[in-house]
């Protein structure tokens, strides 16, 4: 990867055109006949082993992640505790000035040589995304692989368009009678301190890598905190960035790895050190607000939990709504913070390509178009992956109490890997149609997994509604809108732009609402409760860093 690449993610990020460095099919016709039988052979030989990265501060090693797929792991990493906390933030902190030093342009150039050599172990990485998350391979290979290295590059590009907006040096001229007063001036971009990375179990390398680049590429040392139960993707990570770091001269320990024992709660004695100026988080809503309450000394990115709606007026296309809304709903059995929760339809029903449905032919419809995508089991575990831990096949398991099952879980038989808990998607009418709003309402807590909520309205304007305060109160990180009339869209994209989310308007097709493209789709906005940043703008970068001056006569 070149400063070509780098000028293509430049010129992506300002026209919002597709671009893609990396490509997302596993296929041996893109990547050669040996790339996946390697990288699945890399991955199985950490099964059992001690990960080769060292820690400063660490005290002995900590084996903690479980495979939902039921894949023996066993992988032991440096154990950090707080004893250890000194020295690892000293040792972070050692190569900084070096690193500030280096200037935007070298550190964007490393950070582009990481990211190649991250995607050379794409298929390792993927296995390893697979065995921690329970993703299916597929998506484990693109939102765990390819599409999480092109949102990195696009932090380093959003980055290095913020830290060479100013020039680094110039000359001042001010008119004056006789010669002109002039000052020879210098604009250095100094980091903001240690940056701290807190990942999540579901996506820990598609939600932590923008934050992780963001922080390096601006200079900022980088710690990485691993959720306890999805750290490998993390140690290749961490093991790439201290090799091309110590390859190109720089401190290492420039970027470490932070491993702690399930339930230890270490994150919380990370980011509110002093030293640490940044915190990025994705994970519950209660762990975000701690953290925007608590790490005051710190610059805090949160991506939190929300509710999703979507919004069923009218359609063009039932079946083409039905299919591309059960895709969306089975995708990675709905553990996804981009996943619709609440499906908001009329009482009176819809009109349709089909001829007027009502509320109950609304929720057949969408039941029969989820049985079908996953009647073949094969072909189902693809989609769904596994349950990713116990709180979420718990609330699939409840789903019954929680209102009319208009479509029940299934439990679906691995191939592979039969230890495996596959869960097909619930959906679950409820009424709102006459008591409205209620913050207690089942619908209105974020319920993550594989249950759905259908919700019975009185029309559309209440449906609207719903969807407003719901947005201001939980926050949502996707919404969408079925609707044949411009004046429902245009009253949707109204709310859209009020309670600040992204919206989708009659997807049919290939495109869903729970995914997004970088380069061209904002991920998150930071303008309602779901998230305080989007991944990514400018403000998601010119934060981590400040420009300080300095400056003096220059001679004529």
């Amino acid at each position: 990867m070149d400063a070509a690449t780098l000028e293509q993610a430049l010129d992506a990020i300002r026209t919002r055109a597709y671009f893609s460095a990396f490509p997302e099919s596993p296929s041996p016709r893109v990547y050669g006949q040996d790339a996946a039988p390697v990288g699945q052979a890399a991955f199985e030989a950490w099964q059992g082993a001690e990960f080769p990265v060292r820690t400063p501060g660490s005290r002995g090693t900590v084996a903690t992640e479980s495979s939902p797929f039921g894949i023996t792991l066993g992988v032991r990493y440096p154990h950090v505790t707080g004893d250890g906390l000194d020295e690892l933030i000293r040792a972070a902190r050692a190569g900084m000035v070096r690193w500030r030093d280096a200037g935007p342009d070298t550190r964007a150039e490393i950070a582009l040589e990481i990211l190649d050599r991250l995607h050379q172990r794409v298929f390792e990485l993927a296995n390893a995304v697979m065995a921690t998350t329970g993703q299916a391979f597929v998506m484990a290979f693109q939102a765990g692989g390819t599409h999480a290295l092109d949102r990195a590059l696009e932090a380093v590009a959003f980055a290095h368009a913020e830290m060479t907006r100013h020039p680094a040096t110039m000359v001042w001229e001010r008119p004056a009678k006789g010669e002109p007063l002039r000052m020879e001036k210098t604009f250095t971009v100094v980091p903001r301190g240690v940056a701290v990375v807190i990942g999540c179990t579901t996506f820990p390398t598609w939600n932590s890598w923008p934050g992780l680049f963001a922080s390096l590429v601006t200079g900022n040392p980088v710690v990485v905190k691993p959720h306890p139960r999805a750290v490998l993707p993390l140690a290749i990570t961490v093991q790439v960035c201290q090799e091309v770091l110590a390859d190109r001269g720089f401190d290492p320990h420039l970027v470490t790895l932070a491993a702690e024992a399930e339930g230890e709660g270490m994150a919380k004695d990370l980011a509110t050190r002093s030293e640490v100026r940044i915190v990025d988080f994705t994970g519950s809503a209660a762990f975000g607000e701690w953290l925007e309450k608590h790490a005051t000394q710190a610059q805090v990115y949160t991506e939190k939990s929300g509710v999703n709606p979507i919004v069923v007026d009218s359609t063009d296309s039932f079946r083409g709504l039905t299919t591309n809304l059960a895709f969306t709903l089975a995708l990675y059995s709905g553990q996804m913070c981009t996943t619709t929760q609440n499906v908001f339809v009329p009482a009176g029903g819809i009109e349709t390509d089909e001829g007027h449905k009502s509320f109950e032919d609304v929720g057949a419809g969408l039941a029969a178009a989820i049985d079908k995508l996953l009647a073949d089991d094969a072909r189902a575990v693809e989609i769904l992956g596994a349950i990713v831990n116990d709180d979420v096949r718990g609330r699939v398991e409840r789903s019954g109490e929680l209102g009319e099952m208009v479509l029940e879980s299934r439990a679906v038989l691995h191939p592979m890997h039969p230890d495996a808990v596959v869960r097909t998607p619930a959906i679950v009418a409820v009424d709102a149609s006459t008591v409205g709003y209620a913050e207690d309402a089942v619908y209105a807590r974020e319920c993550f997994g594989p249950v759905t909520f259908l919700v019975r309205t009185a029309d559309t304007r209440q449906s609207l509604d719903l969807m407003r305060r719901l947005g201001h109160a939980r926050g949502a990180m996707t919404a969408g809108v079925y609707a044949t009339s411009e004046g429902v869209l245009d009253a949707t994209r109204e709310v859209a732009l009020d309670i600040g989310v992204a919206l989708s308007e009659n997807l049919t097709g290939g495109v869903y609402v729970n995914q997004s493209a970088a380069f061209s789709d904002f991920h998150g906005t930071g303008a309602n409760p779901a998230a305080n940043a989007a991944y990514v703008d400018a403000a998601y970068v010119a934060g981590r860093f400040r420009v300080v001056q300095s400056r003096r006569h220059s001679p004529a």
